[in-house]
């Protein structure tokens, strides 16, 4: 009877063009062998079918498996391969044992085998990495349109006085529609045609970079309301700040092994920053710092409009905690709620019923509005799903009902 193929490990360096891959063997360490191959899909089966001529792969360990070795991560787990992410080797490590391909990839593999807590990698192949393509494509036109703002209004300091004059005393919007609008002389006339032609370029870029954000938005908010409806509706969280939590904790949200372990992630985990007799806690400054601006802003909105917000920040302040403390104890109590959101969804109350039974009772929004002392913009998102209160949803359709 033939005896069951040796298990074995490999770990890969990743690089742009080809990764190179290491074998050992996972009772032993030995190595057992190494190769190169390209960064194509047919490289990618040469490089399991490298690995799997060797034994039963048990792990491979790739470093950058959200970078250089996304692919080839995507590649091995629908091949049912367990993948883990290899951190980089240390700089002490790479002083004493020098740096090439081959080296780096039998170190991932030792990590691997050395039995260290490696963590899972993002799956990267759902809804979540769909919205993240969206989403860094929404923050650049933001830093882009936010710049041809800046150059306009810079334009416009050295500008010659009879466009300065022109457009002195608009608002930003009337500024962006007059410079759009405006039809000068050709720019090789002279300074003021040449201005008026580069303000009027600037601002039908804005124009046309805002149309983007708000084409990358909608699109974005399409995606979130499928993969994670429950987190969207939470007060204070809107489709940015979704998204950017949701990239942070990926395809996968199981990956991370407590809520601690996500705010750690998000920079929101306190790390104690004592000394002599005074005892404090301040927020880690490491971890993802776009999560942790998505928090803070999180944070900003409910102490501006949640009622418990501003409560607990009012019992706090009265204890002598200053404003950064209030912000860091917030923080880590929504990463805590994001991570339960995000790992334990709870279904999202239906609220498309309350337009239709509105309408048949011909009560309009500001009756409605008025009713329950609000504006008659958050009845209407109420009822198009778009903002959540499931207090105020259960006595708006009692009310309806008795009306």
């Amino acid at each position: 009877m033939a005896s069951a193929p040796a298990a074995v490990i490999a770990g890969v360096d990743t690089h742009a063009d080809t990764h190179h891959v290491a074998v050992v063997a996972a009772a032993t360490g030995t190595r057992l062998g190494d190769a190169k191959f390209p960064t194509t899909e047919a490289g990618y089966g040469d490089l399991l079918r490298f690995i799997t001529s060797h034994g039963q792969v048990t792990t491979v360990g790739i470093e950058g498996t959200n970078s250089y070795g996304a692919g080839l991560s995507r590649h091995l787990r629908s091949a049912g391969v367990k993948v883990a992410e290899v951190l980089r080797p240390a700089r002490q490590v790479r002083r004493r044992h020098g740096k090439s391909d081959p080296i780096d990839a039998y170190a991932a593999a030792s990590a691997v085998l050395a039995g260290d807590r490696l963590p899972a990698p993002k799956a990267a192949d759902g809804d979540v990495e769909a919205i993240r393509a969206l989403h860094l494509a929404r923050r650049s036109a933001v830093k882009a349109r936010a710049n041809t703002q800046r150059q306009i209004k810079s334009l416009l300091v050295t500008a010659p006085e009879k466009i300065r004059a022109q457009v002195r005393n608009l608002t930003d919007t009337e500024l962006l529609t007059r410079l759009a609008a405006t039809r000068p002389a050709p720019a090789t006339a002279g300074v003021e045609a040449a201005t008026l032609t580069a303000l009027r370029h600037l601002a039908r870029r804005h124009r046309y970079l805002t149309e983007e954000i708000t084409e990358l938005e909608a699109d974005l908010d399409t995606l979130l309301r499928r993969a994670a409806p429950a987190l969207l509706a939470t007060k204070g969280i809107g489709t940015v700040t979704a998204a950017q939590l949701l990239v942070t904790a990926g395809d996968n949200p199981d990956r991370l092994t407590s809520e601690g372990s996500f705010a750690a992630l998000c920079g929101a985990a306190p790390i104690p920053a004592s000394s002599g007799k005074t005892v404090r806690y301040r927020l880690n400054r490491g971890g993802d710092r776009h999560a942790n601006a998505a928090l803070y802003r999180i944070v900003l909105v409910r102490m501006s409009c949640d009622p418990r917000t501003k409560a607990y920040v009012a019992k706090r302040t009265t204890e002598g905690k200053d404003t950064k403390e209030i912000i860091r104890c917030l923080k880590r109590t929504i990463a805590r709620e994001v991570y339960h959101l995000l790992t334990h969804p709870a279904p999202v109350p239906r609220t498309e019923d309350l337009r239709p039974l509105r309408n048949a009772k011909h009560i309009t929004l500001q009756a409605a509005a008025d009713h329950f002392g609000t504006w008659p913009t958050v009845i209407s998102r109420l009822e198009r799903g778009l903002s959540r209160n499931d207090t105020l949803a259960d006595a708006y359709r009692h009310w309806l009902h008795a009306a």
